[in-house]
């Protein structure tokens, strides 16, 4: 198993990401536990507030950048001349050389499926139709499986505190990146912005996800010009419509031997021996399951 380490990971030692809280278990007893810190984060695009998010704050400017694209509020990051974020007031202000047209974007708001009633601005599908992914791109049945079990082994704030979603960036059966947040969403924002902050291309990237497999989802993951998205939760059906209909591999399910791909199956090769597979093994990384349920669900 490659464990070379990845370009960027949580690190749960973080003293900022988690705190010790006591309490008592099923049995009276008195227990302490870790749980995850959420603090506020308000985005200004140029002079404009954009939206104020809970996050855990580790990395806010991927997380700005990432979101002003996903949102389509930002054509590409070309035009960024600067990020700056201000720890004690919870700011990060995104500023560009030429105006925008967020104050069109803000008069048109989606209420999206994401943790927390996530708000989307401007039209969801804007240029969808328009990308290409790379239908060269393929997912060896291998790879799914050691990704898989590298992602689900990795030191995590999930395995230290739960409550909380996690994404990579993956390229062939390597993880590159893996990010964590309370919500599923800003763990894929602040993939985005650290793309767009390296020059980082996506038409020979899998994209994993602990969260749902749901439209929005799969938009941006399309804005990233991913051409395979992984998860170990479930569909909905509008999620697969636009999945087909961009041409997006879409595995969910991923539990052990099992998954179910609904969109995209021509780039899937299998090549595993499923014999050589183990099952996913509860002490790998659930450690609270009632947690890993909320996180699934949420």
């Amino acid at each position: 198993m490659d464990d070379t380490p990845l370009l960027v990971q949580p690190d749960p030692a973080d003293p900022r990401l988690t705190r010790r809280v006591t309490g008592m278990d099923q049995s009276g007893q008195p227990v302490e536990s870790s749980v995850t810190v959420e603090r506020p984060l308000t985005l200004y695009l140029n002079g404009q507030e954009i939206v104020t998010m809970m996050t855990i704050l580790d990395r806010p400017e991927d997380l700005a950048l990432g979101y002003l694209l996903n949102q389509g509020m930002l054509p590409s990051a070309d035009g960024v001349t600067g990020i700056d974020y201000d720890e004690d007031l919870g700011v990060v202000v995104v500023r560009t050389r030429e105006r925008t047209d967020f104050e069109q974007k803000l008069k048109k708001k989606t209420l999206t499926s994401g943790c927390a009633q996530g708000t989307a601005f401007g039209d969801l599908m804007e240029g969808f139709a328009q990308v290409r992914l790379n239908p060269e791109a393929v997912i060896r049945t291998s790879w799914l499986y050691r990704l898989l079990h590298r992602i689900n082994t990795l030191p995590s704030l999930y395995l230290e505190a739960g409550a909380i979603h996690g994404c990579a960036l993956c390229e062939g059966d390597r993880p590159l990146v893996y990010m964590e947040d309370v919500g599923r969403h800003n763990a894929v924002d602040k993939i985005a912005g650290w793309m767009a902050r390296n020059g980082v291309r996506g038409d020979d990237k899998i994209f994993y996800t602990t969260g749902r497999l749901t439209s929005e989802m799969v938009i941006k993951t399309v804005r990233m010009g991913i051409p395979i998205l992984v998860s170990r939760s479930g569909f909905t059906a509008w999620g697969v419509d636009l999945a087909r209909e961009a041409n997006l591999t879409l595995i969910g399910r991923c539990k052990g031997k099992r998954f179910l791909a609904l969109a995209g199956e021509g780039r899937i090769v299998f090549d595993a021996d499923l014999s050589y597979v183990p099952e996913e093994s509860a002490k790998h990384w659930r450690k609270n399951s009632r947690e890993a349920e909320a996180a699934d669900a949420g």
